[in-house]
């Protein structure tokens, strides 16, 4: 299996995919009990989604299922969010805090090692050659990390979470004219709702590869599933009418951002 597909471009934009992937080895699937082989926690449809948005992006997606490992978390295991609940490098339950291994078969830390060298290292090279290519063509590179998630999830936060959830780590990831950027766009948005580095303030990969003194930027950006799916459960269909009116607004932001790229310092 190819761990990661990637369609280069000639702006100075990347969008990263680290969770719509679901393809799970078989050895991997046979160790996953009945709530694990639903693979819920998926970014459904977001590549879709993004697809053909702005000319010339470039993409990089990993086709694995974060059950296997979560591309989007610090190799090292360290959390995030400390102090907050979470899932970890290679997660142990779901986002409902249910178990998702068969009993005795959850991961080891030999599974670890072998992991991260089978997946996480290989996304993570393929991004951080794209992002040297690109800014070497344009003296900057802009990483946007696509990424969804079920609007009310308990074990993760109370209430209702914004439609439009910017993640920049207050700040330290990117030029504050692109922050401001999202915001003005998403917070214009009529009938969706906006916050700035609220729940999610940018996962590993933005807060590992935005560094604005070395003209890479980072923004995350997680959309609740209900602007975009039909329903958050299974089967998490893609809803076309849903995402035609929220792909315009995706699509401005985007342009946005690589509009204020020659603006950015060199």
């Amino acid at each position: 299996m190819a761990v990661v597909e990637i369609d280069e471009g000639d702006s100075p934009l990347i969008l990263g995919f680290p969770h719509t992937g679901t393809e799970v080895p078989a050895d991997i699937a046979a160790r996953l009990n009945d709530v694990g082989q639903q693979l819920a926690d998926t970014d459904w449809h977001i590549h879709e989604l993004y697809n053909g948005l702005v000319p010339g992006v470039t993409r990089v997606r990993a086709t694995f299922h974060r059950y296997v490992i979560d591309a989007n978390r610090d190799p090292s295991g360290t959390s995030l969010y400390p102090g907050q609940n979470t899932t970890g490098l290679i997660p142990e339950t779901d986002f409902d805090n249910q178990p998702l291994w068969r009993d005795g078969q959850g991961p080891t830390a030999v599974d670890i090692a072998d992991r991260l060298a089978r997946f996480h290292a290989p996304y993570h090279a393929a991004l951080a050659a794209q992002i040297a290519r690109v800014k070497a063509r344009h003296g900057v590179a802009i990483l946007y990390d696509c990424h969804s998630i079920r609007s009310r999830i308990p074990f993760l936060f109370d209430g209702k979470l914004p439609d439009f959830n910017i993640g920049t780590d207050s700040g330290r990831t990117c030029d504050a004219r692109l922050e401001a950027a999202a915001v003005a766009v998403t917070s214009q948005a009529p009938g969706y709702s906006t916050v700035l580095n609220g729940r999610f303030k940018g996962g590993w990969t933005t807060r590992h590869y935005g560094t604005p003194d070395r003209q890479v930027h980072a923004i995350q950006m997680e959309l609740t599933q209900s602007s975009y799916l039909a329903t958050e459960t299974a089967p998490f269909a893609y809803d076309s009418t849903k995402a035609a009116k929220l792909r315009p607004i995706l699509a401005d932001l985007l342009q946005r951002l690589v509009h204020l790229a020659p603006r950015l310092p060199r």
